[in-house]
């Protein structure tokens, strides 16, 4: 999992991800149809989320939604965004993250 720092003041909502943010973090995971690494990264993020209260998880397909994917610069499947309560895009990693790394980047998010 590469981590990079914060999408300067890049904030995401409910109108972009389809989908209501977290309390207190939003795990965002652009996926793709034929990525294998993607299911296990869904199966990762949907366990911290369920451990962590207040923790949403959002996967989007990324080939339905070209124009975000575009705009965020993701160049490659999965890719994990983590968003503060306020959809402030704090991290970013591309690859299989590893359940502790997300937990570690939940961390700066609540």
């Amino acid at each position: 999992m590469r981590v990079r720092g914060q999408d300067e003041g890049r904030r995401l909502g409910p109108a972009e991800l389809g989908e209501d943010l977290g309390a207190r973090a939003t795990l965002v995971q652009f996926s793709s149809a034929f990525c294998v690494p993607c299911r296990a990264t869904r199966r990762i993020l949907g366990e911290v989320a369920g451990m962590v209260p207040g923790v949403a998880h959002v996967e989007i397909d990324a080939e339905a939604r070209l124009e975000l994917v575009r705009g965020l610069g993701i160049l490659r499947t999965p890719t994990v965004l983590v968003l503060d309560a306020d959809g402030r895009v704090v991290r970013r990693a591309t690859g299989q993250p590893r359940k502790a790394d997300v937990i570690a980047a939940l961390g700066e998010a609540v």
